[in-house]
């Protein structure tokens, strides 16, 4: 291979997995980093500007993976992370003893990254005995952000 030639390891768009936005700007429900955690926004508070002019936001958040709950306090005007965060359906093609599952969506493409999740606790359980060794067809909901992929819902298909 000479001087001229590059070689490209990956195609990657290089999109971000967080974005930045104003404190001010997170609205209940939405999504913000907190201690380089991706989590969903239960209740903020504003506090009146002080004396030195920044009106505080308080967020009460709740980790997306692991339902921890977790809070942080922002000035209103600072920046601080979103993450990017995407879901996806995808039907179970076979669920492995120690929690692996194979899923396939409606393209044919295949995943096997995913495990069982590990929040709520009973859930494993629940999508296996709904699954009962591929006696039906089970669908689940992957939520996925900041490199981290978790099944977050099931639906047992008639």
């Amino acid at each position: 291979m000479s001087d001229n030639e590059f070689a490209i390891e990956s195609a990657d768009a290089g999109a971000s997995e967080t974005i930045p936005m104003e404190a001010g700007q997170i609205k209940k429900g939405g999504y913000m980093m907190i201690k380089g955690k991706p989590c969903k926004v239960i209740s903020i508070s504003v506090s009146k500007t002080g004396k030195h002019g920044h009106a505080k936001c308080n967020f009460l958040a709740q980790d997306i993976f692991t339902g921890k709950k977790l809070e942080d306090m922002v000035p209103s005007s600072h920046g601080t992370t979103v993450p990017v965060v995407k879901r996806s359906d995808w039907e179970i093609i076979d669920i492995e003893e120690d929690g692996q599952l194979t899923l396939m969506d409606e393209g044919g493409e295949q995943k096997i990254d995913v495990k069982l999740p590990t929040f709520p606790e009973e859930m494993a359980d629940e999508i296996r005995e709904a699954w009962n060794e591929g006696e039906n067809t089970v669908t689940v909901t992957v939520q996925a952000a900041v490199g981290q992929e978790e099944v977050i819902a099931y639906k047992k298909e008639a």
